[in-house]
Protein backbone atom coordinates (compact mmCIF):
# COMPACT_ATOMS: atom_id res chain seq x y z
CA UNK A 1 0.00 0.00 0.00
CA UNK A 2 2.38 2.04 0.66
CA UNK A 3 4.85 2.10 -2.44
CA UNK A 4 1.21 2.83 -4.08
CA UNK A 5 0.93 5.93 -2.10
CA UNK A 6 4.57 6.63 -2.85
CA UNK A 7 3.60 6.91 -6.70
CA UNK A 8 0.46 8.41 -5.90
CA UNK A 9 2.42 11.48 -4.33
CA UNK A 10 4.83 11.69 -6.73
CA UNK A 11 4.98 14.97 -8.78
CA UNK A 12 4.32 16.12 -12.18
CA UNK A 13 8.24 15.94 -13.12
CA UNK A 14 8.85 12.78 -11.77
CA UNK A 15 5.72 10.77 -13.37
CA UNK A 16 7.10 12.45 -16.39
CA UNK A 17 10.59 10.82 -15.61
CA UNK A 18 8.85 7.58 -15.07
CA UNK A 19 7.32 8.17 -18.54
CA UNK A 20 10.51 8.79 -20.14
CA UNK A 21 12.34 5.71 -18.78
CA UNK A 22 9.50 3.40 -19.67
CA UNK A 23 9.12 4.52 -23.39
CA UNK A 24 12.81 4.65 -23.86
CA UNK A 25 13.20 0.56 -22.38
CA UNK A 26 10.26 -0.01 -24.83
CA UNK A 27 12.45 1.62 -27.91
CA UNK A 28 15.83 -0.07 -26.41
CA UNK A 29 14.40 -3.08 -25.76
CA UNK A 30 12.90 -4.13 -29.32
CA UNK A 31 15.73 -2.23 -31.38
CA UNK A 32 18.11 -4.62 -29.68
CA UNK A 33 15.01 -7.22 -30.46
CA UNK A 34 15.93 -6.06 -33.79
CA UNK A 35 20.09 -6.73 -33.42
CA UNK A 36 19.03 -10.54 -32.14
CA UNK A 37 16.94 -11.21 -35.46
CA UNK A 38 13.60 -11.48 -33.32
CA UNK A 39 10.44 -12.47 -35.40
CA UNK A 40 8.77 -9.44 -36.31
CA UNK A 41 5.28 -10.10 -34.05
CA UNK A 42 7.90 -10.87 -30.92
CA UNK A 43 9.49 -7.31 -31.30
CA UNK A 44 6.84 -5.52 -29.56
CA UNK A 45 6.20 -7.94 -26.66
CA UNK A 46 9.89 -8.27 -26.01
CA UNK A 47 9.75 -4.25 -25.53
CA UNK A 48 6.80 -4.72 -23.35
CA UNK A 49 8.83 -7.41 -21.01
CA UNK A 50 11.89 -5.37 -21.27
CA UNK A 51 9.89 -1.79 -20.32
CA UNK A 52 8.11 -3.88 -17.40
CA UNK A 53 11.22 -5.39 -15.85
CA UNK A 54 13.12 -1.88 -15.91
CA UNK A 55 10.09 -0.50 -14.43
CA UNK A 56 10.15 -2.69 -11.76
CA UNK A 57 13.67 -2.17 -11.21
CA UNK A 58 13.24 1.85 -11.72
CA UNK A 59 10.67 2.16 -8.92
CA UNK A 60 12.13 -0.63 -6.68
CA UNK A 61 15.94 1.01 -6.62
CA UNK A 62 14.19 4.40 -6.26
CA UNK A 63 12.22 3.19 -3.39
CA UNK A 64 15.04 1.25 -1.58
CA UNK A 65 17.93 2.64 -3.21
CA UNK A 66 19.26 -0.77 -3.51
CA UNK A 67 20.43 -1.76 -7.08
CA UNK A 68 21.26 -5.31 -6.45
CA UNK A 69 18.03 -6.13 -4.99
CA UNK A 70 16.05 -4.19 -7.47
CA UNK A 71 18.13 -6.03 -10.21
CA UNK A 72 17.24 -9.59 -8.89
CA UNK A 73 13.28 -8.60 -8.36
CA UNK A 74 13.34 -7.38 -12.26
CA UNK A 75 15.06 -10.26 -13.24
CA UNK A 76 12.46 -12.72 -11.91
CA UNK A 77 10.01 -10.92 -13.21
CA UNK A 78 11.44 -10.76 -16.15
CA UNK A 79 12.10 -14.29 -16.76
CA UNK A 80 8.79 -15.84 -15.19
CA UNK A 81 7.16 -13.52 -17.76
CA UNK A 82 9.46 -14.87 -20.62
CA UNK A 83 8.59 -18.52 -19.60
CA UNK A 84 5.03 -17.89 -19.49
CA UNK A 85 5.29 -15.84 -22.89
CA UNK A 86 6.95 -18.34 -24.51
CA UNK A 87 4.17 -21.28 -23.74
CA UNK A 88 1.33 -19.35 -24.56
CA UNK A 89 3.28 -18.39 -27.68
CA UNK A 90 4.72 -20.83 -28.43
CA UNK A 91 8.36 -19.81 -29.32
CA UNK A 92 11.93 -20.05 -27.35
CA UNK A 93 12.42 -18.72 -23.98
CA UNK A 94 15.15 -16.83 -25.27
CA UNK A 95 13.36 -14.66 -27.52
CA UNK A 96 11.99 -12.95 -24.74
CA UNK A 97 14.35 -12.96 -21.65
CA UNK A 98 17.10 -11.63 -23.19
CA UNK A 99 16.29 -8.60 -25.23
CA UNK A 100 14.18 -8.17 -21.76
CA UNK A 101 17.23 -8.25 -19.22
CA UNK A 102 19.22 -5.28 -21.76
CA UNK A 103 18.09 -2.58 -19.62
CA UNK A 104 19.37 -4.04 -16.60
CA UNK A 105 22.54 -4.76 -17.80
CA UNK A 106 25.22 -2.59 -16.24
CA UNK A 107 26.97 -1.70 -19.00
CA UNK A 108 27.88 2.49 -18.16
CA UNK A 109 28.76 1.26 -14.65
CA UNK A 110 31.27 -0.94 -16.01
CA UNK A 111 32.66 1.40 -18.33
CA UNK A 112 32.95 4.02 -15.63
CA UNK A 113 34.64 0.90 -13.68
CA UNK A 114 37.44 1.08 -16.53
CA UNK A 115 37.81 4.30 -16.79
CA UNK A 116 38.75 4.49 -13.35
CA UNK A 117 41.26 1.71 -13.80
CA UNK A 118 42.97 3.40 -16.76
CA UNK A 119 42.88 7.04 -14.76
CA UNK A 120 44.54 5.29 -11.56
CA UNK A 121 41.86 5.74 -9.39
CA UNK A 122 41.59 2.54 -8.24
CA UNK A 123 40.03 3.05 -5.45
CA UNK A 124 36.84 4.36 -7.03
CA UNK A 125 37.38 1.50 -9.77
CA UNK A 126 37.50 -1.22 -7.60
CA UNK A 127 34.13 -0.02 -5.55
CA UNK A 128 32.19 0.42 -9.17
CA UNK A 129 33.92 -3.14 -10.44
CA UNK A 130 32.46 -4.36 -6.97
CA UNK A 131 28.69 -3.08 -7.74
CA UNK A 132 29.11 -4.25 -11.25
CA UNK A 133 29.83 -8.22 -10.10
CA UNK A 134 26.90 -7.87 -8.19
CA UNK A 135 24.81 -6.13 -10.70
CA UNK A 136 25.55 -9.07 -12.77
CA UNK A 137 25.74 -11.86 -10.27
CA UNK A 138 22.25 -11.31 -9.59
CA UNK A 139 20.42 -11.30 -13.10
CA UNK A 140 22.61 -14.88 -13.34
CA UNK A 141 21.30 -15.41 -9.72
CA UNK A 142 17.65 -13.95 -11.22
CA UNK A 143 17.50 -16.17 -14.22
CA UNK A 144 18.67 -19.05 -12.52
CA UNK A 145 16.01 -19.19 -9.53
CA UNK A 146 13.19 -18.08 -11.67
CA UNK A 147 13.63 -21.47 -13.37
CA UNK A 148 13.76 -23.33 -10.06
CA UNK A 149 10.46 -21.95 -9.93
CA UNK A 150 9.50 -22.57 -13.62
CA UNK A 151 10.24 -26.60 -12.39
CA UNK A 152 8.59 -26.72 -9.69
CA UNK A 153 5.21 -25.15 -10.96
CA UNK A 154 5.64 -28.05 -13.75
CA UNK A 155 6.54 -30.48 -11.80
CA UNK A 156 3.18 -29.77 -9.44
CA UNK A 157 1.00 -29.72 -12.40
CA UNK A 158 2.07 -32.88 -12.75
CA UNK A 159 1.55 -34.44 -9.80
CA UNK A 160 -1.98 -32.65 -9.76
CA UNK A 161 -2.55 -34.71 -13.03
CA UNK A 162 -1.98 -37.84 -11.51
CA UNK A 163 -4.19 -37.46 -8.94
Amino acid sequence: MQSYYHFYKMGALDKVDLLAQLVTSLIGTSAFGIIFNVPKESLIKCGLIGMGGWAVYYLLEGYTKDAVLATITSTIFIAVLSQELAKFYKTPVTIFSVAGMIPLVPGGMAYDAMRNFVENDYNTALAIAAKVLMIAGSIAFGLVFSEVINQIVIKMKKRKQKV
